[in-house]
């Protein structure tokens, strides 16, 4: 059982497309363990309706950053695929984040947003407007390894993406001066070990996970596992 009045607490903060409900199994057996958690749901997941200007990654970061704030107790910060991005804008000189946890997730630099962290062109933020798709194949990209009730059940709930997250470029880099660790998910298929690995380089720990995408939903026990011996600092 873990002690609250020693041991952190979890913010634990989503990926595109998803909204904090991705957590709740996950947070269910962080609480039967004795661990307090929370969620965030960032802005840039929007209807596919929405018009006007949308949010982006720093209105994501903000979001993040006000959460972490109004959290009174010391905070490992996991941030799972693109929720890595706006974690690592959103923790540096956050007196209370012990250890960020990028599961399978962007750990971006300074000037570098997820247009071009593979090389890609900066586009002119100026430009960029509209909603980005789910992504192609969902149920195989994000979903491959998650019980076909659970999946179906995600896929339902799944919005857009702005684009404007996707394009703009991180300012700071939380990896930089907190300590930190990354969790390679071994059967990816939305973002491949190959891909991840030069992320995880910029940490301090790398741990692996022989899950898909998304063992939030796949393998919640195995990764409340993972995050606890993180948040302990029990040796791999």
């Amino acid at each position: 059982m873990n002690d609250s009045k020693r041991s952190p607490q979890f913010l634990l903060v989503h990926g595109a497309w998803h909204g904090s409900w991705c957590w709740r199994e996950l947070q269910d057996v962080l609480a039967d363990r004795g661990w307090t958690s929370h969620t965030v749901d960032l802005p840039s997941v929007v209807p596919e309706e929405s018009g006007g200007k949308l949010p982006g990654l720093l209105d994501d970061a903000r979001v993040v950053r006000e959460k972490i704030d109004a959290v009174q107790a010391p905070l490992v910060v996991v941030g799972h695929s693109y929720g890595g991005a706006p974690v690592t804008q959103a923790t540096p000189g956050a007196a209370n984040v012990s250890h960020i946890v990028y599961l399978a997730a962007f750990a971006l630099d300074e000037g570098e947003s997820l247009m071009t962290c593979f090389g890609g062109e900066q586009p002119d933020l100026s430009t960029v407007e509209g909603v980005i798709p789910v992504r192609e194949n969902p149920e195989v990209t994000l979903y491959n390894d998650v019980p076909g009730d659970k999946r179906d059940a995600a896929l339902a709930r799944l919005l857009p993406q702005t684009a404007l997250s996707f394009a703009e470029p991180v300012c700071r880099a939380g990896w930089k001066t907190l300590p930190t660790s990354y969790v390679v998910c071994d059967d990816d298929q939305s973002l491949p070990p190959s891909y991840q690995e030069p992320f995880a380089e910029r940490t301090g720990a790398t741990y692996h996970l022989p899950s898909g995408h998304t063992p939030l939903l796949s393998m919640p026990g195995k990764l409340a596992d993972l995050l606890e011996q993180i948040a302990l600092g029990t040796p791999a």
